[in-house]
C-alpha cells in the first residue's frame, strides 16, 4: 500500500469515527419516516404509546437481538449521553476491520493467480 492511500484510509477512518462518535450525539430522537408512515391511522399519546385505530405498529414485536449488548443504537450499563457515540463508534471499527479483511483476502487471492499466471507464461504454455 503506497503511502498516499494509507492517509486518505486513515483520514476516512478518523471522519467517520468522529462522525459516528461525537455527531451522532446530536441526532433527533423524534420518530424517523419508517416510524412515523408506520403508526399512520393510529392515536398515540405523549410518550409513544398507541391508544387507539389501526396501523401497522401494532404488528410490532422485539426483535431476536433485543437484549444484545449494542441493542437500540447504544451500548448497555454506559451512560446513555455516551452510550450512542460509543456504539457508533464500535460500528465503525466492526465495519473497518471486516471491510479491510475481505480486501486483504481477495488481494491475497488474486496475488496468487497473478503469479501462477506469470509462471506458466514464462514456462512457455501460455498461460492457459
Amino acid at each position: 500500500m503506497n503511502r498516499k492511500l494509507g492517509w486518505f484510509l486513515g483520514a476516512g477512518l478518523l471522519v467517520a469515527l468522529i462522525l459516528a462518535g461525537v455527531v451522532s450525539n446530536f441526532a433527533s430522537r423524534s420518530p424517523d419516516g419508517l416510524d412515523a408512515a408506520a403508526l399512520q391511522g393510529c392515536t398515540v399519546d405523549d410518550h409513544g404509546t398507541i391508544t387507539g385505530g389501526q396501523c401497522m405498529a401494532q404488528q410490532e414485536q422485539d426483535h431476536q437481538l433485543k437484549d444484545g449488548p449494542l441493542a437500540d443504537y447504544g451500548v448497555r450499563g454506559l451512560n446513555p449521553r455516551f452510550s450512542t457515540g460509543v456504539a457508533g463508534v464500535i460500528g465503525v471499527l466492526i465495519t473497518f476491520g471486516i471491510g479491510a479483511g475481505m480486501f486483504w483476502l481477495v488481494r491475497r487471492r488474486g496475488k496468487g493467480q497473478t503469479e501462477e499466471r506469470e509462471d506458466a507464461t514464462v514456462a512457455g504454455t501460455g498461460g492457459v
